[in-house]
C-alpha cells in the first residue's frame, strides 16, 4: 500500500518555506528546477533533505514539454534564483531538472542550459514522474506525472522503475476546452481551472480529456502487474481527479496534499541521495 505521510509532511514544510524561507548559513543547497507548462518551480533543500526556500511564477516558455521560450525561461529562473539569493544571504549552485520521459535527446540538453544560463551548474537531468518518486517513494506501483502539455508515467516494481512513457495531454488541454465552453480567452479559462470553487462545474467539460488521460495510463500499465496510482503534476489538482481515475482504471489512485511541488523536490531529494 502506498502511504504518503511523509511526503505529504515534506510538502507542508515546503510551502511554509516558501512563505518565510529559513536561514542556512554553512549549509550544502540543493535546488530542484521544475521547467513546467504553467509555473517554473525551484524548492531548495539542505544536506538532509529537509525545505529551506522556494519559489514559483507562472511562465508560458514551455509547450507540449518542449522549451519554446529559451530567452524567456532562462530569465525567470535567472530571477528566482537571485530572489531567493537574497531572502537566504548564500548562493545556489548546485541543480538538477527534469523532462519528460523520452524527450532526452530532444530537450533534455536545452532544459539544462536554461539552469546553467541562469547561473546554476547542472549535475543531474531525471525524467519527470522518476525525479517525482524520490519524493513518493513508491515501491510497486506507478506515478502518473500530469502536466501543462504531457502526461509522464513511471511504472515501478520493487523500487525500480521499469519503464517510463510520455503523451501530450494535460492541463493546457483542460483549459481548451474550457475556454471553447464558455468562449473565453485561454488566460480566462487557466483562471478558472485555478479557482478550486469551480472545480465542481468543469470536471463535466474536462471529462474527456481525463479519459485521455486515463488511456494513457492504461497503455502504459498494459503488462505489468500495477495495483496503485499516485498522481503528481500541478493539473492534479483538479479536485475528485483521482476518484474519477481509480473509478475508470480499478485502480486505487491517490495525490499528496500539494501535486505540483512533488516533482521539483524530487529532483533536488536526487541530487542529494547522489552525493551519498
Amino acid at each position: 500500500m502506498i502511504r504518503l505521510e511523509e511526503s505529504n509532511r515534506l510538502i507542508e514544510k515546503f510551502e511554509e518555506v516558501l512563505k518565510t524561507p529559513l536561514q542556512a548559513k554553512g549549509k550544502t543547497l540543493y535546488t530542484g528546477i521544475d521547467l513546467g507548462t504553467a509555473y517554473i518551480v525551484l524548492a531548495v533543500l539542505d544536506e538532509k533533505g529537509e525545505p529551506v526556500c522556494g519559489a514559483y511564477q507562472p511562465a508560458d516558455v514551455v509547450k507540449d514539454g518542449m522549451v519554446v521560450d529559451y530567452m524567456g525561461a532562462v530569465k525567470i529562473v535567472r530571477k528566482l534564483k537571485a530572489d531567493l539569493e537574497e531572502k537566504i544571504g548564500q548562493e545556489l549552485y548546485l541543480a538538477g531538472v527534469a523532462i519528460p520521459p523520452g524527450t532526452e535527446n530532444i530537450d533534455g540538453g536545452v532544459v539544462k542550459n536554461v539552469a546553467e544560463a541562469a547561473g546554476f551548474e547542472v549535475v543531474q537531468v531525471l525524467d519527470e514522474p522518476t525525479a517525482a518518486n524520490k519524493v513518493l517513494k513508491v515501491q510497486d506501483g506507478a506515478v502518473v506525472d500530469i502536466g501543462g502539455g504531457t502526461t509522464g508515467i513511471s511504472v515501478i516494481k520493487n523500487g525500480e522503475v521499469v519503464k517510463v512513457m510520455d503523451e501530450a495531454s494535460g492541463g493546457r488541454h483542460f483549459s481548451l476546452v474550457i475556454a471553447g465552453a464558455h468562449k473565453i480567452p485561454i488566460e480566462e479559462a487557466e483562471k478558472m481551472k485555478q479557482d478550486f470553487n469551480l472545480h465542481k462545474e468543469i470536471f463535466p467539460l474536462v471529462q474527456p480529456v481525463v479519459k485521455k488521460i486515463i488511456s494513457i495510463i492504461e497503455k502504459a500499465v498494459e503488462g505489468y502487474d500495477v495495483d496503485e496510482l499516485v498522481l503528481v503534476g500541478g493539473t492534479a489538482l483538479l479536485t475528485g481527479i483521482e476518484g474519477f481515475v481509480e473509478k475508470e482504471t480499478g485502480l486505487k489512485t491517490s495525490k499528496p496534499s500539494n501535486p505540483m511541488f512533488v516533482t521539483p523536490l524530487g529532483i533536488a531529494e536526487a541530487l542529494i541521495e547522489g552525493e551519498k
